[in-house]
């Protein structure tokens, strides 16, 4: 999730990536209708939404978190 600022496109690009090198299948689809990402009750952007439930939000991740937030 994110309304398009510069840490937004990084951790989306940075997450496609991840998932695409470990063969992860995933459907990756990027909120940034800011009444949507209200709906999850985030407040800080980017965030990543995982089944439903706010996994991460605020500031950026490496590459390394982002495989420990999609493996679980």
């Amino acid at each position: 999730m994110g309304t398009g600022c510069a840490k937004c496109k990084t951790l989306y690009r940075d997450v496609e990536e991840v998932l695409n090198e470990r063969r992860m299948e995933a459907k990756l689809v990027k909120i940034e209708d800011i009444g949507e990402i209200l709906k999850y009750g985030v407040m800080s952007l980017p965030a990543i939404v995982i089944d439903g439930k706010v996994a991460m939000q605020g500031g950026g991740l490496s590459k390394d978190e982002i495989v420990k937030i999609l493996g679980k």
